[in-house]
């Protein structure tokens, strides 16, 4: 993808100043124990035309999707663009450039260049180990370009990516692959300060023409810089103006003049005079060397020498153009004053005129004055014309002179390079031209010539086959790696056909037991024996149906003959076994209903939505926004789900967290382990009642069990108020789910000390209770008919939803819903309880109206949440249709009912008092008669 409307090329003798520090395997996460992520600086050839050219970018591996991206700066959040590594091919010339190499997928070619040869082959063995490993990755894809893996890397859901069965690479290939690498000195390409170092910009003497006009643009503060040849030293000149002052010309013309290497020149040796040159020729005896080496210098200085001439006659050009730009702005200038002092004496004519022309003054006829109106309105018109002429003049001039610029650019870049030709062979030189002793004979002086360029030779020809070896190593690693890649995509094709043919097998028996259950269905029942052969018939087609696919039951990973497996995504059972037929008909057309609404384009464009995102949060961290905040409300894909989890609780216990110690988490548990606690016996009481439909939580030995028990343990040490209430154990669970240990000990920290109110988890469950009365008065006023609906049969609707605000819908609502709700839930807190609870009621909303029986409405409302799936139209009824929805009412409700219900509990307090004390009183009052003396 080529970058639109960017400046001009950097040439290649600019790019070689850029070192080895330009480089740079960086953290990027800056966490311990994390991947280090492939970034650093390269040269990309962008733009068109006359614009086309090298471009320091900021390269970046991102190896969820398998891309190089690439920015302006390392700071930049967008980034311009990216490069698929995992259908590329890697290939360079060794005759190219230094460090020229080109990246070719998908029909486009990428044009990158290193700043040596090192690092170009470092940065090729990289890639191809990301494209080998990317390609390698365990699990299935969910694109057919350019897959992403479809399971987080924390949390227990992350065991199940790690124990799908995959074909591992044979070690016979890798081995292959290891003779084939290179082996590369990392001294000085790897590190952490490379995103902070400056990058050294080139400055090339043939600059583009827009690099020119934005200098020109730029006025006095930043002038262009030329070579005169008439001078010692570089010159600043100012751009022309176009209206330029007196101090404007003898600032120009007093130009200060600054060193040579100010501007940062790509060369360590001087130019400007050849013959002030240093030139390493004399032996140890202080004579020069006249051998035949010296012949091709004297052509070259010629050379120079003419080319030199030619810049002076170009510098001379120019500055004659610009002396004739001075006097045409000379003359521009007092034409200008002219017409200025004509205007003048026209106003003060056309001002007395009225008072010299009177009925007694006569003496100026009116032809007379029109005549010299005429004539002075004709000179303003020649003078105008005169100044169009000059000002077209004007422009001519400044483009030839743009011309010349460019031309004395070029011929300043052949002098370059043929200087550092001459200084290369200058030091060849000197080194051959050393004595090996004081009884060197004559004869080997005059072969040393000969001798000379024989070892150059050969010293050339020892570099160029060594490239060349590093160059057939390269190429037979692609060659295998791209041969290797190429059969398991066709064997992933094979498969891909093989399942979809065992689909379309599948497709045509369900179609074939539906007609024949048609028919069954409406054939007339005649007889007994009829009957039974009808109801064998629907009987196997039911056993059929509620056939779901095991672990143990997959013949191959990619192949599946069942649409719906044995547990979800997220462990969940998605068929319990303990319901009757008819409820696991239920669950099972559930589960397909739910994978159905999964493949949808929405769901689809989320996840697409939150690439894009976290592409660009590559170089920062994820910042609360009005972006993010809708990105939460839509869902976090379940491959972004840990990390953004994470961040979200990071975000909110970040006071608290700071003001710990880092073992924190770790020293509670170890006061756990050796003190006693009183909530200890509760919580391994409901350790195994947590979460029994999923399978992480389904047996003691269950790994999710373990960690469960240490973050209770671990919370009830930090929060003795609380210690333990029943609803922890679940909140617990989902987040242990995504998080690890230590951040699902967070979550709930985050949950229960800065989500919910005071009192939430208590004994006496206030902060509940006042919830439960907030929810009737939302209900009031957002579903007004429902509302009195309830009130009319004297359904309690809170029994319901008041496990619904304690564990925040767990075992509420269908897995995918729930991990949606708590993903907006993270984020914003207790304000989304209130707005699902509404969502959940008005989704079912005509339902409920229609049901015309106290007994009915209840047992429908202790059921009805799992009959709702399509999770895209609840989220709209909880963030459109409830609006508008202010925290501020809510807290300002919760205030006034927390009052109300603080009285009610005193008045119970009391009353139970009460009631113990007459309890003991009457206990105290009455006889005692044993069983002996009631019988006698």
């Amino acid at each position: 993808m080529q970058e639109e409307d960017e400046s001009s090329a950097n040439t290649s003798r600019n790019s070689r100043i850029l070192t080895a520090k330009s480089f740079d395997v960086a953290d990027c996460d800056g966490k311990k124990g994390q991947a280090s992520k492939l970034c650093g600086y390269l040269n990309k050839l962008t733009g068109k035309g006359p614009l086309r050219g090298f471009k320091t970018r900021w390269f970046v591996y991102d190896p969820r999707k398998c891309f190089l991206y690439y920015f302006k700066t390392p700071q930049d959040a967008l980034p311009i663009g990216h490069i698929e590594i995992g259908d590329a091919c890697f290939s360079y010339d060794v005759e190219a450039e230094e460090g020229l190499f080109e990246i070719h997928t998908e029909g486009k070619e990428f044009l990158l260049k290193a700043p040596n040869r090192q690092v170009m082959h470092y940065w090729l063995q990289q890639l191809q180990q990301k494209r080998w490993e990317f390609c390698n990755m365990p699990g299935p894809r969910d694109s057919w370009c350019s897959p992403t893996p479809l399971y987080p890397h924390t949390g227990l859901v992350a065991r199940d990516a790690e124990a799908m069965p995959y074909e591992k690479p044979s070690e016979s290939m890798e081995s292959v692959r290891n003779d084939f690498a290179l082996e590369l000195d990392n001294d000085g390409l790897i590190g952490h300060q490379t995103a902070h170092v400056p990058v050294a910009q080139p400055t090339a003497a043939l600059s583009s023409l827009r690099q020119w006009g934005s200098e020109i643009r730029a006025g006095e503060n930043r002038r262009s810089v030329f070579y005169t040849g008439g001078s010692e030293d570089w010159e600043m000149v100012d751009p022309p103006t176009k209206d330029p002052a007196p101090s404007d010309c003898q600032h120009r013309e007093s130009s200060s003049h600054f060193n040579r290497s100010s501007i940062g020149s790509a060369f360590t040796f001087d130019f400007r005079n050849p013959s002030k040159i240093k030139r390493p020729f004399h032996s140890g005896s202080g004579k020069p060397n006249h051998s035949a080496e010296s012949s091709p210098v004297e052509y070259n200085e010629t050379k120079i020498s003419k080319l030199q001439l030619r810049i002076q006659s170009q510098q001379e050009e120019i500055s004659q153009l610009q002396e004739q730009e001075n006097k045409l702005r000379e003359e521009l200038g007092s034409q200008k004053e002219l017409v200025r002092l004509l205007q003048k004496t026209l106003r003060s004519a056309q001002c007395d005129w009225p008072s010299t022309v009177g009925p007694h003054n006569h003496y100026l006829e009116e032809n007379e004055v029109d005549k010299a109106l005429t004539e002075r309105d004709t000179q303003i018109k020649d003078l105008c014309s005169h100044m169009e002429k000059l000002a077209l003049e004007k422009e001519s001039l400044q483009q030839e002179l743009k011309g010349l610029k460019i031309k004395v650019g070029e011929i300043n870049e052949q002098l370059g390079m043929l200087m550092e030709t001459i200084q290369a062979k200058d030091e060849v030189i000197m080194k051959l031209s050393q004595p090996s002793g004081e009884g060197e004979t004559q004869s080997a002086e005059c072969n040393s010539p000969s001798v000379t360029r024989e070892q150059q030779e050969l010293n050339t020809l020892k570099d160029s086959l060594q490239g060349y070896k590093s160059q057939n190593k390269f190429l037979n690693k692609e060659i295998i790696e791209l041969t290797v890649l190429r059969r398991n995509a066709e064997s992933r094709e094979k498969l891909l056909e093989a399942k979809y043919n065992s689909l379309e097998a599948k497709l045509c028996q369900v179609e074939s037991k539906y007609l024949v259950l048609l028919q069954e269905v409406k054939s007339p029942v005649c007889s007994s024996s009829e009957q039974t052969h009808s109801g064998d018939v629907i009987t196997r087609l039911l056993e059929d149906a509620l056939q779901v696919e095991s672990t143990d039951q997959q013949e191959h990973p990619v192949l599946k003959p069942n649409a719906v497996s044995e547990y979800d995504i997220y462990g969940f059972k998605t068929v319990p076994e303990e319901e009757d037929e008819e409820e696991k008909l239920e669950a099972k057309k559930r589960a397909l209903d739910l994978k159905s609404l999964s493949l949808t384009d929405q769901e689809t464009s989320v996840r697409v939505k939150w690439d894009n995102y976290l592409a660009i949060t590559m170089n920062r961290e994820m910042v609360r926004s009005p972006d993010l905040k809708a990105l939460m409300r839509g869902g976090v894909p379940h491959i972004h789900r840990s990390k953004v989890w994470s961040w979200c609780v990071s975000f909110h216990v970040k006071k608290m967290r700071d003001c710990q110690p880092k073992d924190y988490y770790h020293n509670l548990l170890c006061m756990a382990n050796d003190k006693p606690n009183p909530a200890c016996k509760q919580i391994e009481l409901d350790l195994l009642r947590t979460l029994p439909n999923n399978k992480h939580y389904s047996s003691p030995d269950s790994d999710g069990i373990q960690k469960l028990r240490s973050v209770l343990l671990a919370f009830s040490w930090r929060n003795p108020d609380i210690g333990y209430c029943q609803g922890l154990n679940r909140l617990a669970a989902i987040a242990l789910l995504y998080l690890d240990q230590e951040d699902a000990f967070w979550c709930l920290v985050a949950i229960v000390e800065v989500f919910m109110p005071h009192d939430y988890y208590t004994k006496t469950l206030l902060g509940s209770q006042v919830d439960q009365r907030v929810f009737k008065d939302l209900m009031y006023e957002k579903l007004p008919r429902l509302h009195a609906h309830f009130e009319h049969y004297k359904v309690d609707f809170s029994l319901i939803t008041f496990n619904w605000f304690l564990v925040v819908f767990v075992d509420s609502v269908v897995s995918d819903i729930l991990f949606k709700i708590w993903d907006s839930f993270l984020y914003e807190g207790p304000k989304i309880i209130f707005r699902f609870a509404l969502a959940l009621f008005k989704y079912k909303e005509e339902e409920f109206l229609k049901l015309q029986d106290p007994m009915t409405i209840f047992k429908y409302l202790r059921y009805f949440t799992r009959t709702i799936l399509d999770a895209r139209k609840l989220m709209a009824m909880a963030f459109v249709d409830m609006n508008p929805f202010p925290l501020r009412q809510i807290q300002n409700r919760r205030t006034f009912h927390l009052e109300k219900v603080r009285l009610e509990l005193t008045e119970l307090e009391a009353i139970r008092q009460t009631f113990l004390r007459e309890r003991e009183s009457t206990m105290d009052g009455r006889t005692l008669i044993s069983d002996d003396e009631e019988e006698s």
